[in-house]
Protein backbone atom coordinates (compact mmCIF):
# COMPACT_ATOMS: atom_id res chain seq x y z
CA UNK A 1 0.00 0.00 0.00
CA UNK A 2 1.13 3.47 -1.08
CA UNK A 3 2.21 5.55 1.83
CA UNK A 4 0.89 8.62 -0.55
CA UNK A 5 -2.47 10.50 0.67
CA UNK A 6 -5.58 12.21 -0.90
CA UNK A 7 -7.38 14.83 0.23
CA UNK A 8 -10.88 14.91 -0.34
CA UNK A 9 -13.32 17.90 -0.32
CA UNK A 10 -16.53 16.94 -0.63
CA UNK A 11 -19.82 18.02 1.44
CA UNK A 12 -22.49 15.42 0.58
CA UNK A 13 -21.84 12.86 3.03
CA UNK A 14 -23.04 9.88 0.58
CA UNK A 15 -20.57 10.84 -1.83
CA UNK A 16 -18.25 11.26 0.60
CA UNK A 17 -18.60 7.71 1.83
CA UNK A 18 -18.66 6.10 -1.60
CA UNK A 19 -15.57 7.59 -2.75
CA UNK A 20 -13.81 6.94 0.46
CA UNK A 21 -14.94 3.31 -0.30
CA UNK A 22 -13.88 2.75 -3.70
CA UNK A 23 -10.90 4.73 -2.53
CA UNK A 24 -9.65 2.05 -0.16
CA UNK A 25 -10.53 -0.24 -2.69
CA UNK A 26 -7.97 0.68 -5.33
CA UNK A 27 -5.74 -0.33 -2.48
CA UNK A 28 -3.67 2.67 -3.81
CA UNK A 29 -4.30 5.43 -1.01
CA UNK A 30 -2.80 5.45 1.88
CA UNK A 31 -4.39 7.99 4.08
CA UNK A 32 -8.07 9.80 2.29
CA UNK A 33 -8.47 12.90 4.61
CA UNK A 34 -11.85 14.52 4.25
CA UNK A 35 -12.72 17.93 4.88
CA UNK A 36 -16.78 18.86 4.23
CA UNK A 37 -16.19 22.58 2.87
CA UNK A 38 -13.73 24.91 1.45
CA UNK A 39 -12.27 26.69 4.47
CA UNK A 40 -11.73 23.44 6.21
CA UNK A 41 -9.83 22.51 3.08
CA UNK A 42 -7.90 25.40 2.85
CA UNK A 43 -7.22 24.91 6.70
CA UNK A 44 -5.80 21.52 6.28
CA UNK A 45 -3.66 22.50 3.73
CA UNK A 46 -1.92 25.79 5.03
CA UNK A 47 -2.34 24.55 8.80
CA UNK A 48 -4.44 26.84 10.39
CA UNK A 49 -7.54 26.74 12.15
CA UNK A 50 -8.70 23.04 13.48
CA UNK A 51 -5.32 21.80 11.69
CA UNK A 52 -3.02 24.29 13.54
CA UNK A 53 0.14 22.41 14.05
CA UNK A 54 -0.42 19.86 11.43
CA UNK A 55 3.03 18.85 10.26
CA UNK A 56 3.21 20.90 6.37
CA UNK A 57 5.98 19.16 4.67
CA UNK A 58 2.95 16.25 4.58
CA UNK A 59 1.25 17.17 1.82
CA UNK A 60 -1.50 15.47 -0.10
CA UNK A 61 -0.35 13.89 -2.99
CA UNK A 62 -3.64 14.59 -4.74
CA UNK A 63 -6.66 16.90 -4.24
CA UNK A 64 -10.41 15.82 -4.96
CA UNK A 65 -12.70 18.76 -5.22
CA UNK A 66 -16.16 19.54 -5.18
CA UNK A 67 -17.17 22.99 -6.83
CA UNK A 68 -20.13 23.14 -5.16
CA UNK A 69 -19.28 23.74 -1.75
CA UNK A 70 -20.90 25.39 1.18
CA UNK A 71 -19.63 28.97 2.00
CA UNK A 72 -16.07 29.17 0.22
CA UNK A 73 -16.52 27.44 -3.29
CA UNK A 74 -14.36 24.68 -5.15
CA UNK A 75 -13.48 27.86 -7.05
CA UNK A 76 -12.20 30.12 -4.89
CA UNK A 77 -10.58 26.88 -2.98
CA UNK A 78 -8.10 25.96 -6.41
CA UNK A 79 -7.54 30.15 -7.09
CA UNK A 80 -5.87 29.96 -3.21
CA UNK A 81 -4.34 26.54 -3.55
CA UNK A 82 -2.28 27.41 -7.34
CA UNK A 83 -1.84 31.03 -5.64
CA UNK A 84 0.52 29.06 -2.88
CA UNK A 85 3.76 27.86 -3.62
CA UNK A 86 3.79 25.63 -1.19
CA UNK A 87 0.68 23.48 -2.89
CA UNK A 88 0.84 25.12 -6.36
CA UNK A 89 1.89 22.11 -7.90
CA UNK A 90 -0.61 19.56 -5.62
CA UNK A 91 -2.67 17.93 -8.74
CA UNK A 92 -6.14 18.58 -8.24
CA UNK A 93 -8.73 16.35 -10.01
CA UNK A 94 -12.11 18.35 -9.75
CA UNK A 95 -14.93 15.69 -9.57
CA UNK A 96 -18.21 17.56 -9.57
CA UNK A 97 -22.37 16.75 -10.18
CA UNK A 98 -21.93 20.42 -12.33
CA UNK A 99 -21.20 19.28 -16.12
CA UNK A 100 -21.73 22.92 -17.07
CA UNK A 101 -19.02 23.69 -20.39
CA UNK A 102 -18.25 27.36 -18.14
CA UNK A 103 -17.72 26.02 -15.12
CA UNK A 104 -15.37 23.27 -17.14
CA UNK A 105 -13.40 25.73 -18.69
CA UNK A 106 -13.00 28.05 -15.22
CA UNK A 107 -11.96 24.99 -13.62
CA UNK A 108 -9.13 24.64 -16.51
CA UNK A 109 -8.30 28.09 -16.15
CA UNK A 110 -7.65 28.29 -12.97
CA UNK A 111 -4.92 25.56 -12.84
CA UNK A 112 -7.00 21.64 -12.55
CA UNK A 113 -5.39 19.15 -13.99
CA UNK A 114 -8.82 17.21 -14.67
CA UNK A 115 -12.04 17.65 -14.39
CA UNK A 116 -14.58 14.79 -13.77
CA UNK A 117 -18.42 15.19 -13.97
CA UNK A 118 -19.80 12.81 -11.32
CA UNK A 119 -21.76 9.85 -12.80
CA UNK A 120 -25.17 9.09 -11.28
CA UNK A 121 -24.58 5.30 -11.52
CA UNK A 122 -23.26 3.97 -7.97
CA UNK A 123 -20.68 1.39 -9.68
CA UNK A 124 -19.77 4.15 -12.35
CA UNK A 125 -18.63 6.05 -9.56
CA UNK A 126 -17.06 3.96 -7.45
CA UNK A 127 -15.08 3.20 -10.65
CA UNK A 128 -14.07 6.76 -11.51
CA UNK A 129 -12.64 6.96 -8.09
CA UNK A 130 -10.94 3.86 -8.47
CA UNK A 131 -8.89 4.96 -11.55
CA UNK A 132 -8.61 8.40 -10.09
CA UNK A 133 -6.85 6.79 -7.08
CA UNK A 134 -4.79 4.33 -9.53
CA UNK A 135 -3.75 7.32 -11.77
CA UNK A 136 -2.78 10.18 -9.49
CA UNK A 137 -0.73 7.84 -6.87
CA UNK A 138 0.37 5.05 -8.26
CA UNK A 139 1.05 6.20 -12.27
CA UNK A 140 1.56 9.95 -12.21
CA UNK A 141 5.45 10.98 -10.68
CA UNK A 142 5.31 14.60 -9.24
CA UNK A 143 7.61 16.97 -8.54
CA UNK A 144 9.89 16.45 -5.51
Amino acid sequence: MSTKSILLVESNAADDDLALRALRASRVAGDVVIVHDGVEALEYLFGTGAYAGRDLHTMPACLLLELKLPGLDGFEVLRQVRADPRTRLIPIVIVTSSCESQDIRAAYRLGANSYICKPADFSLFADAMQQVGYYWLAMNEAPQ
